[in-house]
């Protein structure tokens, strides 16, 4: 197994990617700390996969102070920190920056950006005195390119790339690789928001337009990203560092 006695923590663990990590870095032989808003959804999952191989922790990843916490019960529970997923995010309204308020822009910078920086903060040094380890931010296809009406999400997604450039850097001396991981449109309930935001704004059938963009031609499976994050948390990927991996069925290039 790629990941056996690896302690890995993963935030936004509750949604459709996250839970997709979880299962696979578990079945890799993984020790998995849960980290989302609430305990509810990711209690299913340690209770299906079995308190020996996971546990589950709240935290708002915009807030300082449970962050540190995170962190501390990550390691008072599994004993250190591997891999770290900042996976944690939310998609924000769907508007021209005209109209949006500018609380909109804040609420996705602070778990966006500030959850992410905030995560890095805590989880290098409890890596570095470790030996090393691999981190890993979910970002976006809206990481590197543009698109009307989401200017807040593709700003934040942006800014990741750019601590994970930065931390990368930093971090490469303790042994510690940072990537992105870059999904496109996946099968999850952020996507339906999309989807539905997209179409309150009268732009028809989203789905369509996306997957007819595509060169896939289909929407990603929360799995399909998973399988990047395993490769990335793994000794697969021990000369990858400070890159940008695209999952995104070909719509970036």
């Amino acid at each position: 197994m790629k990941l056996e006695n690896k302690v890995v923590l993963i935030t936004g663990a509750g949604g459709g990617i996250g839970q997709a990590a979880v299962r696979k870095f578990v079945a890799e032989g993984a020790k998995v700390m849960l980290a989302d808003l609430g305990t509810e959804d990711t209690q299913q999952l340690v209770n299906e996969l079995g308190s020996e191989h996971c546990a589950c922790v709240a935290v708002d990843v915009s807030q300082d102070d449970q962050v540190e916490n995170m962190v501390n019960a990550c390691v008072k529970t599994f004993g250190g920190i591997d891999v770290f997923v900042a996976n944690a995010g939310v998609e924000g309204e769907i508007g021209d920056i005209m109209s949006t308020d500018v609380s909109n822009l804040d609420k996705v910078l602070a778990v966006n950006v500030r959850g992410v920086w905030l995560g890095l903060h805590y989880v290098i040094p409890v890596m570095r005195d470790g030996g090393g380890g691999s981190i890993m931010i979910t970002s976006s296809g809206a990481g590197v390119q543009g698109s009307p009406n989401t200017a807040c999400y593709n700003a934040s997604k942006h800014a990741v790339i750019g601590l994970m450039r930065c931390a990368a850097l930093e971090v490469a001396q303790f042994g510690i690789r940072v990537n992105t991981v870059n999904p496109g449109a996946v099968e999850t309930r952020m996507m339906t928001s999309i989807e539905d935001g997209f179409t309150e704004a009268g732009a028809g059938d989203f789905r369509a337009l996306v997957e007819a963009g595509t060169p896939l031609g289909r929407y990603g499976q929360p799995e399909e990203i998973a399988n990047m994050m395993v490769f990335l948390g793994s000794d697969d990927s021990s000369y990858c560092t400070g890159s940008v991996y695209m999952v995104d069925g070909g719509n970036a290039t």
